[in-house]
């Protein structure tokens, strides 16, 4: 476990935000910037800084950092529509705390964020539910009606 505490914030730093920068040889690649601190309560919030990079900010999959990807991002507005007109919060959960199945993901190049979360909430448990929570019953505003 601590382990896991300190290399979680190295790989949050260099996974979490992310945007595309050209080379000279027009290879896209993807920068890693520092994190920046998000209040547990606003999954929006949340959303904007971890996830938009790859997702896009409206969860369409179409993010800055989409171009660097070997595996496009899913487009977090269909969930439902895939899932028989039900938001499936329970694997959207489950995904973000990194005991879902990832293969949709390809190669695992989005990061689980249960350990990055316990890492930002200094391994206090109920915030880290917050944020799973919260940030799951945002996507689900997303969905396409």
């Amino acid at each position: 476990m601590r382990v896991q505490t300190m290399i979680a914030p190295i790989v949050m730093a260099l996974a979490i935000s992310m945007a595309v920068s050209g080379q000279e040889n027009s290879e896209k690649t993807v920068k890693h910037v520092p994190v920046k601190p998000t209040s547990p309560a606003s999954g929006k919030e949340m959303f904007a800084n971890y996830c938009a990079s790859c997702h896009g900010a409206e969860g369409k999959g179409n993010g800055p950092a989409t171009a660097a990807l070997k595996t496009p991002p899913a487009n977090l507005t269909v969930l439902s529509q895939k899932n028989g007109g039900n938001y499936p919060a329970m694997r959207v959960a489950s995904i973000l705390r990194g005991d879902g199945d990832l293969s949709a993901h390809g190669s695992k190049e989005m990061p689980v964020w249960g350990p990055l979360f316990r890492s930002v909430s200094a391994g206090h448990e109920g915030q880290v539910q917050q944020r799973i929570n919260n940030l799951t019953n945002y996507v689900e505003t997303l969905q396409v009606k």
